[in-house]
Order: C-alpha cells, then sequence, then structure tokens
C-alpha cells in the first residue's frame, strides 16, 4: 500500500464528484469503479451550458461552481479532477477546498506503486504505470497510462506525466508541468514549473520554468503561454 499524503478518511463507498465530462473523466469513472472505494454521485462540466443535457456516463452532470454547491448540498464532501489541463486543477482545487471540499486519490488497480511512494491528495494514477520507491507525488498529478517513474523522482503539484513518459531516477518535475507523451527524462534533469515537454523527446538537461522544449535531444524553443481561467 500506497503512503497516502494528507489523504482525507473515506468510509466505503462514499459519494464522490468527478470534475469533468470528456475522456480523461472516463479513464477516473473507471478507475473509481474498479476501486470500489467510492460510488461516483456525478460529474461537474465547465464546457457546456446549464442547459445541457443532465447526464454523463449515466450519472448526474452539473455545470460549474454552482454545480459544486449543489452536490455539496446533497452531502457530497469527496471530489477528483477528471480532466488534463495543469492550471486548470490547480484552480479548481483551491476553489473546491475553499468550500470544503476533500479530495479522493485514485490509483488504478494495475498499476505498480512502491510501498514508499508518497500519493498527494487528488492525485490519479492510471493502468500500467509503475512507481517506484521513494517517489513524491504532489496533489493533483496526473500519472497516466503505462508511464515509468524511478526511484527518488519529485513530482510537483498539478503536473501531467503523460502516457508512455520514462522519467529515470531523481528527475524533478515542477509544479503544472507537462510531460508530452512518450517522452524520455534523464537521471537528475529538473523540468521546471509551468513548463511543457513535447511528445517522444529526449531530454539530457535542465529546462527552465515556463519554457516549452522538445526534440532528440530536447532544445528550449520558447516560452509556454499559459491561458488564464482555462477551461479542462
Amino acid at each position: 500500500m500506497s503512503a497516502l499524503r494528507s489523504r482525507p478518511p473515506a468510509p466505503a463507498a462514499s459519494p464522490l464528484v468527478i470534475w469533468g465530462a470528456g475522456g480523461h473523466a472516463k479513464v477516473v469513472a473507471d478507475i473509481i469503479r474498479l476501486r470500489g472505494e467510492y460510488v461516483i454521485a456525478g460529474f461537474l462540466d465547465d464546457v457546456a451550458s446549464e442547459s445541457s443535457p443532465g447526464e454523463f456516463l449515466d450519472a448526474p452532470r452539473y455545470f460549474g461552481l454552482e454545480g459544486l454547491e449543489r452536490f455539496q448540498s446533497e452531502g457530497v464532501r469527496f471530489l477528483l479532477m477528471g480532466f488534463g489541463d495543469c492550471h486548470a486543477r490547480l484552480e479548481r482545487g483551491r476553489a473546491a477546498r475553499a468550500r470544503g471540499w476533500s479530495f479522493a486519490t485514485a490509483l488504478h488497480p494495475s498499476a505498480v506503486v512502491a510501498a514508499s511512494v508518497e500519493v498527494g491528495v487528488g492525485t490519479v494514477v492510471a493502468a500500467g504505470a509503475v512507481i517506484n520507491p521513494e517517489v513524491r507525488l504532489g496533489e493533483h498529478v496526473i500519472v497516466n497510462t503505462s508511464a515509468s517513474v524511478d526511484h527518488e523522482c519529485v513530482i510537483e503539484d498539478a503536473a501531467h506525466i503523460s502516457p508512455g513518459v520514462r522519467l529515470a531516477g531523481r528527475v524533478t518535475v515542477g509544479r503544472a508541468a507537462w510531460i508530452g507523451m512518450g517522452a524520455t527524462i534523464l537521471p537528475r534533469v529538473r523540468i521546471g514549473a509551468d513548463s511543457e515537454i513535447g511528445a517522444g523527446s529526449l531530454v539530457l538537461r535542465d529546462v527552465p520554468d515556463g519554457m516549452v522544449a522538445f526534440g532528440s535531444p530536447a532544445r528550449v524553443v520558447r516560452p509556454r503561454t499559459i491561458s488564464p481561467g482555462s477551461s479542462p
């Protein structure tokens, strides 16, 4: 079992809301249903309008912060982000915490997670991922399908490790950084906060905060543009 840092106690089959109503929300919902620790009470949708159809995956779907308040009025207290946008996960997480919500953690049953791994609240580890000893995962992190995180890596809050990524030992991935599908990061490299690594890249050296890098070997090509208040 993982050491779950600051994970709130949850009785068996506690009701849970997933914030998101797209492809990643389906992945998260599948993990929740396989684990059996929560029952999905419904979904929040930031993209559709309030007049949109009221269901997603056969569960109620409400809109934005008003929907969050509606679920809360129904007695739901646990929440999990179901979208990939790193900064949106940070923003929604802050907004929900300020309203008294607690965050679940979702580890797919097929993921291999070493006993000494620390997993922050709100984090999702998808099918086939391997996370080796003494890794630290922050809050609202995504370690996606079949990604590999080797020993003593640090993945900071809201970073997204895409499918098939390979992180060697003692890599640091900064807050809200995005590592593209199939990228490989060599040992002891730091990927800066708010940075983005292109799919399939081979990263040999540190990438500064807020930059986009890609290629083999990867090179920094431009600053990363962050859209304020971006939607999932």
